[in-house]
């Protein structure tokens, strides 16, 4: 069986089947049980990401108007989706929207200083929306 540091991939190849072969004893359970926490981590970066990008597009449109596209509303729709998709696969993320909104929005808000050149200060250090509005509820 490979190792984890030697070659990931061919490691995780091995643990599943492993598994499926209830050869429990050929794993390595410290690197598996990191690996399954790493998933619950991909899970929450992955919804901190869908609510940036809707924030950084509430933010243009918001603050730039006169530039605002289609795509800019077609992105906040799928962003919307996304975020609540993710919700319903893994709702124990739901307490964590609060903090991951700040962080979120923290992000996008220098993102939309750089696509639009408006000052960073144009945008409110804190989030002007609450979580309801953010996630079209």
């Amino acid at each position: 069986m490979r190792t984890y540091e030697q070659d990931y991939a061919g490691w995780a190849e091995d643990t599943a089947s492993a598994i499926e072969a209830g050869k429990f004893d050929e794993i390595d359970l410290l690197a598996l049980a990191d690996e399954v926490r790493d998933l619950g981590k991909s899970e929450r970066y992955r919804l901190e990401s869908a609510l940036r990008v809707l924030l950084l597009h509430l933010l243009k449109t918001k603050y730039q108007p006169e530039k605002a596209t289609p795509s800019w509303q077609a992105s906040i729709n799928i962003q919307r989706r996304h975020t609540n998709r993710y919700l319903r696969e893994s709702p124990s993320l739901r307490p964590c929207l609060p903090a991951l909104l700040l962080e979120a929005y923290s992000d996008a808000r220098i993102e939309a200083a750089g696509e639009t050149v408006l000052d960073l200060k144009t945008f409110p250090e804190l989030c002007e929306w609450t979580l309801q509005e953010v996630l079209g509820d």
